[in-house]
């Protein structure tokens, strides 16, 4: 487990530098200034962004998921240079592009007839998002196989803040009027692209790429059974992705780009909460599958457990810190009067809670990914996309934004309670003790103190106010009950390093 906190310490260090990067785009993105975004033209970033997850879902083959699985068997029985692993995870979904590239040719007039209307500059672009979706494929499939060989701390700077600082160098030329939306936007679908080629010169200085067409006996051995993991867990991977990113196509299709854009925007900021989150499942993959192999099913229970405590410890202190200062923030930052808005609707609330629910069930997902019974992935897969496309439909076109924020709390807590009582029949496993309780428990305390003791304080003491009393009196109240160890050596090794200065 050490070993995972440290990967997940450096790796969330990583992404929280990305997160302040992509917070102050994000901020340039809705700020209101002389120059500046229209609403739609960051919708359009965004459906960008959608769209091209979709282009790695149907693209990539499934093969993320072969790597985490077979990749120890691969180590284990063959030396580096007869390691075919990487070459057939690259081969197959560049296949795989090409099929969604001339798909995406063949169905162009009927996407111009969708969104013309509403979202007329989807349309203007359409053929860019292509080399966006490539880039987005080849880094998502060389962040697998990094994560696999244990280096994804530089995966995830890349992911988080490299391409954060790439578009944070494009939107300071287009506010200083040096170059056009046209030429922005263009040069906005290479960032994935330049992390690929990135991630490529990092792993192979470290000798860890290998390029070989020659079939090894490993994958001759297992070629049936990887056959059979790729037919299941691609159409898991196109259900997953699918149910993620298609709230943000439907909004564009049934709102228009503006309420895509302000979407986004709602959906940035609560999506900070899964930082740790997307860290903690990095690091704990690559222990997951060899704990699989070597059948240490107490070692699966105790990552499940640890996961889960901390990851609800966390991403409840974050949520509770979004809500109590994010209107006061934008009101003091200036941002548009629309995305002022959003920050007061009950989807920013909908939004965190399902995130919660999402990291606080810990590392349900990468222990079944992992483990024999990888297919039940697949099942529980299909139910979240036959919960939430229906529901995301039904309830933006009635409720619009909040509709589909509701969509996506209700989504995520029958996807996650499918997987717990899973995992709780078969291997006896569950996530949660008492300890779990406290920690909701005194969230809502140390909340409701924050809020009430501010409520007569404006502008930056308010802000200030609310961040340090919630912070001082929710985590005294974890380590006094010391919920997780961790948090404990966390602090001790902060001690340790501060010396007396830290009581």
């Amino acid at each position: 487990m050490g070993q995972i906190r440290r990967q997940t310490i450096l790796s969330s260090l990583s992404t929280y530098f990305g997160f302040l990067i992509g917070a102050l785009n994000t901020y340039f993105f809705v700020y209101n200034g002389s120059v500046s975004f229209s609403a739609d033209q960051y919708g359009l970033t965004r459906i960008f962004t959608d769209v091209g997850a979709m282009i790695y879902a149907f693209a990539s083959m499934g093969t993320p998921s072969v790597l985490y699985k077979f990749y120890p068997y691969y180590k284990d029985n063959l030396s580096k240079e007869d390691n075919d692993l990487l070459t057939w995870a690259l081969v197959l979904p560049l296949v795989g592009f090409v099929f969604v590239a001339i798909g995406g040719w063949v169905f162009e007039p009927l996407i111009v007839r969708k969104f013309s209307e509403r979202s007329a500059l989807f349309v203007v672009y359409y053929k860019w998002v292509f080399p966006f979706g490539l880039g987005f494929l080849l880094f998502s499939v060389l962040e697998a196989f990094a994560w696999t060989v244990k280096q994804s701390v530089f995966s995830t700077f890349l992911r988080e803040g490299g391409v954060r600082l790439f578009i944070l160098l494009l939107i300071i030329p287009y506010l200083l009027g040096w170059i056009p939306f046209d030429v922005f936007i263009k040069l906005f679908t290479l960032q994935y692209i330049l992390a690929a080629i990135a991630l490529w010169v990092f792993l192979s200085r470290r000798h860890l790429t290998n390029v070989r067409f020659k079939v090894s006996r490993v994958t001759r051995r297992f070629r049936k059974k990887i056959v059979s993991m790729l037919t299941l867990t691609y159409g898991g991977i196109i259900i997953s992705i699918v149910a993620q990113a298609f709230d943000g196509v439907l909004i564009a299709g049934f709102m228009g780009l503006k309420y895509a854009g302000i979407y986004a925007f709602l959906l940035y900021i609560a999506n900070v909460i899964q930082v740790p989150q997307r860290s903690v499942q990095a690091a704990a993959i690559p222990h997951l599958a060899q704990a699989w192999k070597d059948k240490d099913y107490g070692r699966i229970d105790r990552i499940y457990h640890r996961t889960s405590i901390n990851l609800l410890l966390i991403c409840t202190t974050l949520f509770c810190l979004i809500e109590l200062c994010a209107p006061a923030a934008g009101s003091l930052f200036g941002i548009k009067t629309e995305y002022q808005a959003g920050l007061g609707m009950s989807a920013l609330l909908l939004l965190g809670i399902a995130r919660i629910v999402d990291a606080g069930t810990g590392v349900n997902g990468q222990i079944i990914g992992t483990s024999v019974y990888w297919r039940f992935d697949f099942f529980t897969g299909v139910i979240l996309l036959a919960l939430r496309i229906p529901l995301n439909v039904v309830l933006i076109k009635a409720y619009g934004i909040n509709g589909s924020a509701t969509a996506d709390l209700i989504s995520l807590v029958v996807y996650n309670a499918v997987r717990m009582i899973y995992l709780a029949r078969k291997y006896k496993m569950q996530p949660f003790n008492w300890k779990s309780l406290l920690a909701v428990v005194y969230a809502i305390v140390a909340y409701a103190v924050a809020f009430f003791a501010s409520r007569s304080l404006h502008g930056w003491t308010e802000l200030v106010a609310r961040g340090v009393i919630f912070v001082a009196l929710y985590g005294g109240a974890v380590l006094l009950s010391n919920l997780t160890p961790d948090t404990k050596q966390v602090w001790d090794g902060v001690r340790k390093k501060f010396g007396a200065h830290v009581p």
